[in-house]
């Protein structure tokens, strides 16, 4: 079953500053038949302008994924960590038993991102943070696992959720396939182009909610770049 999710359906909210798209309810957008696929709770489509951002706020008990598609975002948090974040890239935060932080654009031209949200296998435990460039060449043709709870997934940076975030660019015509657990919950979005999913097209920044598919096959109508959850 492929639900898909048009980006122009989605929630939203423009506050000059920053532009956002939630695929599930997030803020002031509250969908009560909206609230998540599985354990991923959160789906935004940030635009953030040059020299802008969210001042330092909490998180708890939450994996929080940030995927930069242009630009790049600088973080700070509670335990000292800082770094700056570049297309291409990919961070996570362990919020555990709770964290501070903020998160700026300081380019000089707008930053695109999707943050992502998946709830964490168990509450609490010491908060994470950590970031790693992954070069969009190294995951042409196939998906490669960014982020996971899984300990196989060696390469890829560290959440305590039972999921995994993967990542791939496909040319026009190249065809990527993942074998999934009928029972879990995929949510696939492509960042850039478009592709059929099992015989269902979705554009650029549409959301495709997944259940109950053995195995998904992606097919790249145009030069695609696309990220999918794989949660409980």
């Amino acid at each position: 079953m492929i639900e898909l999710k048009p980006f122009a359906a989605l929630g939203g909210a423009d506050h000059g500053w920053l532009k956002a798209k939630h695929h599930f309810s997030f803020a002031n957008y509250y969908d009560p038949s909206n609230m998540g696929h599985g354990a991923l709770r959160v789906w935004n489509d940030d635009e953030i302008a040059p020299n802008t951002g969210f001042p330092a706020h909490p998180h708890r008990n939450m994996e929080i994924i940030t995927y930069v598609r242009e630009g790049a975002i600088t973080h700070q948090d509670s335990l000292g960590n800082k770094g700056r974040t570049e297309a291409g890239d990919v961070q996570v935060m362990s919020a555990g038993s709770g964290i501070r932080h903020s998160e700026y654009n300081l380019e000089p031209t707008t930053t695109r991102i999707f943050q992502i949200w998946i709830e964490p296998a168990t509450d609490g435990g010491q908060p994470t943070w950590g970031a790693k460039p992954f070069p969009k060449s190294d995951r042409s043709g196939k998906l490669v696992t960014l982020a996971s709870g899984f300990a196989d997934d060696t390469d890829a940076l560290p959440i305590r959720a039972q999921a995994r975030v993967l990542g791939t660019t496909l040319k026009a015509g190249e065809t990527a396939e993942y074998a999934a657990d009928r029972a879990r919950h995929l949510y696939l979005v492509p960042a850039a182009g478009s592709v059929e999913v099992n015989g269902v097209r979705v554009n650029a920044r549409d959301g495709a909610a997944i259940r109950d598919e053995a195995t998904l096959k992606i097919t790249a109508l145009e030069d695609s770049e696309l990220v999918l959850v794989d949660a409980a």
